[in-house]
This record gives C-alpha cells, structure tokens and sequence, in this order.
C-alpha cells in the first residue's frame, strides 16, 4: 500500500505543481479570463487519464489468462520506461519547469482559447496517462485481493492535490529540490519490483522460459500471507519465490538506476550537484520553496 501511495504522491505533486503555476501565473498578469479554457483542458487530461486507466484494468479482464499476463507483463515493462523517464527528467529540468511553461502559456494567450485549452491539456495530460499506466501496472503486480493498493493510490493523489493547493496559498514550504530527489529514488526501487513482477507476467504466459527455475524460495520463512510478507510485497513487491530471471532483472535494473540518479555528477548537470527547482532552497537553506502565490487585492 506504500509503494502506491508513493505513486499516486509523487505523480499527483507534479500535476499539481503544473497546474499552479499555470493558474498563478494568469493571476499575477490579470489574465483571469484564460482560467476557464486552462480549468477545461486539465478537466479534459484528468478524464482521458481516468478513462485510460479503466480501459487497462477493465478491457484486460475479457481477455483470456495467456493474454492477461502477456498484457500485464508488457504493460509494466513499459510503464518502467517512461516513470524512469520521467523521474531522470524531472531531475534534470525541474530548474527551470516554470519558466518554459510561462512561455508556452504567453504563446497561447496569444493564439486565442482553443491554444489555452491544448497547452493544459498537454501540461496535465502527459503526468496523467504516465500516471494512470503505473499505478495500473503497480496496483496488478502488488494486487492481494484488496482494495488497499488502489486505497493506497487514492490517499497519494489526495495528498498531492492538497499539497499543491496549500503551496499556492502559501502555507506550505518544503525544498521541492530534496522532495524529489528522494522520492524518485524510492520510485526507482518500486520501479524495479514492477519491472520483476512484469517478466514474471511474461513467464507465466510463457513467452519467455525459466518459470520454475526458482532463485530461492523462502516461503515458509516468509509466509506471502503473514502481516510482514504482505507488507514487503506492497511496498518493494517482493515475492518469496522469485524466478533467477526475476532477480536478474531487478539486479540490473536497480543497481545503475540508482547509481545514476544518485550521482554527483549527472545528464548534464555540470556542476556535481542535482540541479535545484525555481523555487527551491539554496545550499544554505536560507530559502524554502513554494509555488507562486496569489497577488493581494
């Protein structure tokens, strides 16, 4: 339940720090009328997102058990792909996301409403569909005939939301800069429990061979049933009896993913250090990020 609220957190905060400075920005200028097209076009991503994530969990459900794990399993090497993406690209350009959607959104004033709506869209979209296909692949590969992974996922976006509206009042400061930087690694590692779970999927279809070549099997050790295996498994997915695929996969996916992210010097940063967000802290703390705030009346 962990991991995914671990998602539905870090996914939901990117959205919803999107969304502030989109909204912010049309206040501070006095472009209060180009809120309503804005409002219509992330309205229009979250329902596309949620639309999305129904047709995965939904439309797999008619299909036969071959092709469920041969969907499920492709699904989440793909989700892996792009959160990883996401979370390297994050780490590179979360300095400077403001002002290169400032300018995308003084374009769009420019070109009229219909360009408004397309540039929230785009904006929140993007986090959305990302989001809406990891949370699919988490929630199946961490799925224990309960409701608490997508429990898990509700309370993450919940939180999110409430962070974002709470840093666009102002009431709320928090280094951006560390919040991601550790969160993304903890994505990784719940990236990699995907990634494993998603070979498994493709095992179990056979498409790929070596379902019972078990690397180890401590099942009676760790019971999949007991309180502490259902906690490992929904917070790293972690299987007692995991094929030497499985950990092969996991081995050499986690090892480089973090070494890389966790790097002093990284994808272009130039300077040994990660790269902080506009409104991120200096090295000595003598400033907290927020997002924008209202202008006083």
């Amino acid at each position: 339940m962990f991991s995914n609220y671990l998602i539905g957190l870090r996914e939901g905060l990117e959205a919803s720090l999107v969304v502030c400075i989109l909204i912010a920005y049309l206040v501070k200028t006095g472009r209060r009328d180009a809120l309503r097209p804005i409002w219509t076009g992330i309205a229009v991503a979250v329902l596309i997102a949620m639309g999305f994530g129904c047709a995965l969990e939904f439309g797999s459900q008619e299909l036969t058990f071959q092709a469920q794990e041969t969907l499920g399993g492709s699904l989440s090497i793909v989700a892996v792909g792009l959160v990883t993406w996401m979370v390297f690209w994050m780490r590179r350009t979360a300095r400077h996301l403001k002002a290169e959607l400032h300018g995308k959104l003084d374009a769009a004033l420019a070109m009229g409403t219909g360009a408004l709506v397309a540039t929230a869209f785009l904006a929140v979209g993007r986090e959305g569909l990302e989001t809406a296909l990891f949370v699919w692949a988490s929630v199946h590969a961490a799925s224990d005939g309960t409701p608490r992974p997508l429990i898990g996922v509700a309370l993450g976006l919940a939180t999110a939301v409430l962070l974002g509206w709470l840093f666009y009042r102002g009431a709320l400061r928090i280094n951006l800069a560390k919040f991601f930087t550790w969160t993304g690694g903890m994505l990784v590692v719940v990236a990699a429990g995907v990634l494993a779970y998603g070979f498994h999927d493709l095992q179990e279809a056979d498409r790929i061979p070596g379902l019972t070549n078990l690397a180890f099997d401590i099942s009676d050790t760790i019971p999949p049933d007991s309180w502490y295996g259902t906690l490992l498994k929904g917070v790293f997915n972690f299987q007692p009896d995991p094929t030497v695929l499985q950990v092969t996969v996991w081995l050499l996916y986690l090892i480089p993913a973090l070494a890389f992210f966790f790097a002093p010097v990284g994808f272009g940063s130039g300077k040994g250090k990660v790269k902080a967000p506009d409104d991120a802290p200096d090295d000595q703390g003598s400033r907290s990020s927020t997002a924008p705030q209202t202008p006083q009346a």
